[in-house]
């Protein structure tokens, strides 16, 4: 029996041995398919950060947009006199498509006119939008800002003082009004503009 098992140990031994470099050619060839594929990732994983941080950079310079660029110069500002009525600020609201309204008395800022203004204080509060004035309810000498204010401080601003309007005000002059609605639309157009691009250099040859 011990010769039995004596004999199977040689005769297996010599089967490794036979077969040791087929054996090392396969283990090398694995390692370098594993080193193949590891380098492949970190080439992925190299060019995917150098993107995020392309990415970010160019939304942290866009937040730094100043208002100048959304306001189109020489576009009339949409506002209504102090007697208007609510009826027919309403009205042009819904004609425009705003949010809110500039009242003025003449070149002078008196107030905003809001939906939430319509909702909170005409609605709610039981008035006859027919024969109510608009000075009667408006939001007296709104917050303002100058042109220069960057998308980012104009967002920050809205959030802290939890309101959707800015009227935007050059040397005492209103030259128009931006909306919270305003500034994700500038953010968002230019976000869909960076896909689009990465769309064509995808399918370039």
């Amino acid at each position: 029996m011990k010769k039995l098992f004596y004999s199977w140990g040689i005769f297996i031994n010599l089967m490794l041995l036979s077969q040791a470099p087929a054996f090392a050619a396969t283990q090398e060839e694995l390692l370098t398919t594993i080193f193949g594929r590891l380098q492949w990732y970190i080439l992925v994983v190299f060019a995917l950060s150098i993107f995020i941080g392309v990415y970010f950079m160019k939304s942290q310079d866009r937040r730094q947009t100043s208002l100048n660029q959304l306001i189109r110069e020489g576009e009339p500002v949409h506002s209504v006199g102090p007697d208007t009525l609510v009826t027919e600020c309403v009205r042009l609201m819904t004609v425009r498509k705003m949010g809110g309204l500039l009242v003025m008395n003449g070149k002078s800022l008196l107030g905003i006119f809001t939906e939430r203004d319509a909702l909170n204080k005409v609605l709610a509060g039981g008035l006859d939008p027919s024969s109510t004035k608009v000075s009667e309810v408006m939001t007296r000498d709104p917050y303002c800002v100058q042109p220069t204010m960057t998308v980012d401080d104009a967002m920050r601003a809205m959030t802290m003082r939890r309101f959707r309007h800015l009227p935007v005000v050059r040397d005492g002059e209103v030259i128009g009004i931006v909306s919270s609605g305003d500034l994700t639309l500038w953010l968002g157009r230019y976000r869909e503009e960076e896909l689009r691009d990465l769309v064509d250099l995808d399918g370039r040859p």
